[in-house]
């Protein structure tokens, strides 16, 4: 197996609180993608909606994937005022929470 050099992908799974509108989870998510532009080692991301059939969800609905230059790049991002600012705007937001870090890896067959 084959370890990516220096990528490092941050996964973020949520469940919104009920109280929360479609409209101001919209906000929310342009705000998560508008990191990319002001934390400099944060170089992607990409977010969804849970669509599995297999209902093993555990009540999470939202899936948010950024993509890293390193593990000190995410410690940069976590540190960085742009980052905090928006911490404290989604996190209250949310009922349920889940963040995995990963160094994605090939499988050489």
């Amino acid at each position: 197996m084959e370890e990516a050099k220096g990528v490092v992908k941050h996964v973020l799974l949520a469940k919104f609180k009920d109280s929360i509108t479609p409209d101001q989870i919209e906000e929310l998510i342009k705000g998560f993608a508008n990191l990319v532009d002001l934390v400099p080692p944060m170089k992607a991301f990409h977010w969804g909606k849970d669509v599995s059939t297999e209902n093993m969800h555990q009540g999470f609905t939202h899936v948010f994937e950024s993509t890293f230059e390193s593990v000190e790049g995410i410690a940069e991002y976590m540190a960085h005022p742009a980052h905090v600012e928006f911490a404290n705007l989604i996190l209250p937001q949310l009922e349920k929470i889940v963040v995995v870090d990963y160094k994605p890896t090939t499988v050489l067959l």
